[in-house]
């Protein structure tokens, strides 16, 4: 039996818009945890990260540099005081978490998936909003603000595979043809389908244990309103499931992020409800 570890990371800090932070307790209402324990894994809830709630940081505005690199470093040492054989499933909170959990699980070598709508790829000196959420996947291979790549590179961008990207920066763009990363935005999976995809994916990062950093506004908008930044014509529901099922019959995931739902944009908890969809598929689940 497989052994499965729940953290959750109520934190909206990295983010523009508020609401995020009370993610973890949507995917858990969404009975992330039974629905875990019914395919057979054994479960255990470690509770939620400490993170400061921004109405207690009066007087002050983001980026909350030092708030969110304080709340990466309790996730990431929380992780890596984990046993091997435990499978850790991050629920967030905006993305910014995942400089906590990949570099947390990259004991070694780890190739990242990264299935997201934006790159995540800016810098202080790119982005236009300054808001960190957009910057974590930079900052895992080794861009970014000082205080946070000392703490958190953790992978080669050359182990890192971008999916469903359709909003991407002009100096993401840059960024990201200058490191090589290999990215598939929504132009490529319309035009060769999600499975020679993740196929291709698969083969690309042959060897490495993988971690997923799911982002929930990877889905088309009509799947998942419950994201504060929507951006139209992303993965189907059968996309989304089919991706989530070649990755699982690779048996090389060790890892999981479910992040950015917001439950006060969302219609009666749905995007969290696909987002458990979506792990259990990563976990095994099949029709059939």
């Amino acid at each position: 039996m497989e052994r499965v570890a729940v953290v959750g990371v109520p934190m909206d800090l990295g983010a523009g818009r508020r609401g995020v932070d009370m993610g973890p307790s949507a995917l858990r209402y969404a009975r992330l945890l039974e629905e875990l324990e019914a395919l057979g894994l054994a479960v255990e809830d470690l509770g939620n990260v400490r993170v400061p709630l921004a109405e207690t940081l009066r007087g002050r505005k983001g980026p909350y540099l030092e708030e969110i690199r304080q709340a990466a470093l309790e996730l990431k040492e929380r992780l890596m005081n984990l046993p091997e054989e435990v499978f850790p499933i991050v629920l967030g909170g905006d993305h910014s978490l995942a400089m906590g959990s990949v570099s947390g699980v990259a004991r070694g070598r780890v190739g990242v998936i990264w299935v997201d709508a934006h790159a995540d790829f800016n810098t202080p000196e790119t982005s236009p909003s300054g808001n960190i959420h957009g910057m974590p996947l930079a900052v895992l291979c080794g861009l970014g603000h000082p205080r946070l790549t000392e703490v958190f590179q953790a992978v080669d961008p050359k182990d890192v595979v971008l999916i469903g990207v359709r909003s991407v920066d002009p100096g993401e763009a840059r960024l990201l043809k200058e490191m090589g990363v290999r990215v598939y935005t929504m132009h490529e999976v319309d035009r060769l389908g999600i499975a020679p995809i993740a196929e291709e994916a698969l083969s690309y990062l042959e060897g490495l244990p993988l971690h997923v950093s799911l982002d929930a506004d990877v889905l088309d908008p009509t799947l998942a309103p419950g994201v504060g930044t929507p951006v139209p014509g992303g993965l189907s529901y059968r996309e989304a499931h089919l991706l989530m099922e070649i990755l699982a019959l690779s048996g090389r995931v060790r890892s999981l992020d479910l992040v950015e739902v917001n439950p006060i944009l969302d219609e009666k908890n749905r995007t969290a409800l696909m987002m458990v969809g979506l792990a259990l598929s990563l976990l095994g689940k099949r029709i059939l």
